[in-house]
């Protein structure tokens, strides 16, 4: 299985599409994940033309997002891996114990808000932030991320997209 994830697009209101370099991903994906700020509805409708897609609800969406399907949280199984999304994991500090807590099943836990991308392990606890593909802001590139599931094996990759 292959999950594009995406978060912070912000998309009309900061940026007005999606960068080309995704095109390509959004193609072969079998799954998309969007972590939030998508603030479009019409964006959800380009990318679900494209897979299946599962989106958390971020502070920058409105009631649009909401009425699309965005969740608070999202919590999903693929291929025996347990996923969970969330818009905002909040400080740095203590992110993995918090988030253990809010999800003590999951195997891996997505998330967006910061624009910072985040691919690490703790304890059996992978957190996911893939960045922002269209609003780098302090960061050097601008990113997007993928996972990959193959007989309950996880492979997450942090990805750059092409200037």
């Amino acid at each position: 299985m292959r999950i594009l994830v995406l978060s912070d697009t912000h998309v009309p209101d900061f940026a007005p599409g999606l960068p080309a370099g995704l095109s390509d991903e959004l193609d072969r994906a079998d799954l998309i994940l969007h972590a939030g700020d998508v603030t479009s509805a019409e964006l959800l409708e380009e990318l679900a033309a494209h897979a299946p897609l599962r989106v958390a609800m971020g502070n920058g969406d409105g009631e649009d997002v909401r009425a699309w399907g965005a969740g608070d949280e999202v919590r999903l199984e693929v291929e025996g891996v347990r996923l969970a999304m969330i818009h905002d994991s909040g400080p740095r500090k203590g992110r993995e114990r918090r988030l253990r807590r809010r999800f003590p099943d999951a195997d891996v836990v997505v998330f967006g808000h910061s624009h910072i991308p985040v691919d690490a392990e703790t304890d059996g606890l992978r957190l996911f932030n893939p960045g922002s593909p269209t609003w780098k802001r302090r960061e050097p590139i601008a990113t997007y991320g993928r996972i990959d599931i193959a007989r309950g094996e996880v492979r997450s990759r942090i990805l750059p997209l092409p200037l």
